[in-house]
């Protein structure tokens, strides 16, 4: 039987160690247990965050975790959608979608009108996994700069 349920702390190991999943197969982004570990810990905390888990024998075997953010062109709340891992084992039983429909159920909750994210454009698996959910692709790229300390 697997769950669906929002994360707490004391799913704290499982969740960090879902991001090194992730983070392998990330090219702009390198695994840093202790600091995946903090960025956690404040989405645990902040009442503007979700993370979404899928449990299976008590386990944590995939996750999807969503922040809120202010949107000028909604002229509302939206929510970045930022990590998305099922554990290899459990992958291509739908807990990919079932952990981003929880967080949209929640999203819904929150008033937020608009979910986004950003996928490698190198992983074509999961961009076909987005685009089968009716996710679409923008003409926007992502750029960012890094603020010394």
């Amino acid at each position: 039987m697997i769950t669906i349920r929002p994360a707490t702390m004391a799913d704290l190991d499982g969740l960090t160690a879902l991001l090194q999943i992730l983070f392998a197969i990330e090219a702009d982004f390198a695994g840093d247990e202790a600091r995946q570990r903090r960025g956690l810990a404040m989405l645990l905390a902040s009442p503007s965050a979700a993370i979404m888990v899928a449990e299976a024998g008590g386990q944590v075997i995939g996750m999807a975790t969503g922040q809120t953010t202010i949107s000028t062109a909604e002229g509302g709340f939206a929510l970045l959608v930022e990590d998305v891992v099922v554990e290899a084992a459990w992958r291509g039983q739908g807990l990919g979608r079932r952990l981003l429909a929880a967080l949209a159920d929640w999203a819904g909750e929150q008033g937020i009108s608009r979910l986004q994210l950003l996928a490698d454009r190198n992983n074509q698996p999961a961009l076909d996994f987005y685009r089968q959910l009716g996710w679409q692709t923008t003409a926007l790229i992502c750029l960012r700069q890094r603020l010394a300390g």
